[in-house]
């Protein structure tokens, strides 16, 4: 993984899960991380700033570089944020992985808005945001003549593929993540 060497990436949701391991296999590759994570429960309450604190420090005791950041990267400007962190801390981005999510599985019929709205916020405005303003910081460098490969990973799921019951909210934010890679 010499290609990783010094390259800064941002790993949304990094401190639990599938994101803790992209940020400590990166990390382990040599690159910078910025380890974003809320903290929150699998339902999206609460907040918790330690499950990120705790996967920057491990990357740090094997001797990488991290960071943590606890913007809402579902929210516009906690995305701007995010990004504006790595090209702040480490003068650059050149991986963006997507990886934050929640669920708040429920039948259609007993669904609330909020359950409906936040679980695609998160999911699918929570892809669409950051890759957004990285794309942006990325287009600027390109203009000044930085030429630089860019990395973007989005994490989507089998729900998003074949629809599960109960995830009215979560398989189609999940699809959308697969239509919005592709364009």
């Amino acid at each position: 993984m010499v290609e990783l060497d010094g390259r800064v990436a941002i790993v949304t949701g990094g401190g639990r899960g599938l994101g803790r391991e992209h940020a400590l296999l990166l990390a382990a590759g040599g690159a910078r991380v910025v380890v974003n994570d809320r903290g929150v429960g699998n339902d999206g309450s609460g907040g918790d700033n330690a499950p990120s604190e705790e996967v920057a420090a491990e990357i740090r005791a094997s001797g990488g570089e991290a960071i943590t950041n606890f913007d809402d990267v579902g929210s516009w400007e906690g995305a701007r944020a995010l990004v504006a962190a790595a090209v702040d801390e480490f003068g650059d981005l050149d991986i963006l992985v997507n990886n934050a999510g929640i669920l708040r599985d429920s039948a259609l019929v007993n669904m609330t808005e909020d359950d409906f709205d936040e679980v695609v916020r998160i999911h699918l405005k929570g892809h669409f945001a950051p890759t957004k303003w990285a794309a942006v910081h990325w287009r600027e460098q390109h203009k000044a003549g930085v030429e630089r490969r860019r990395n973007v990973v989005h994490t989507s799921s089998t729900s998003g593929l074949y629809a599960n019951p109960g995830q009215t909210n979560y398989g189609p934010a999940k699809s959308g993540i697969v239509t919005f890679s592709q364009i």
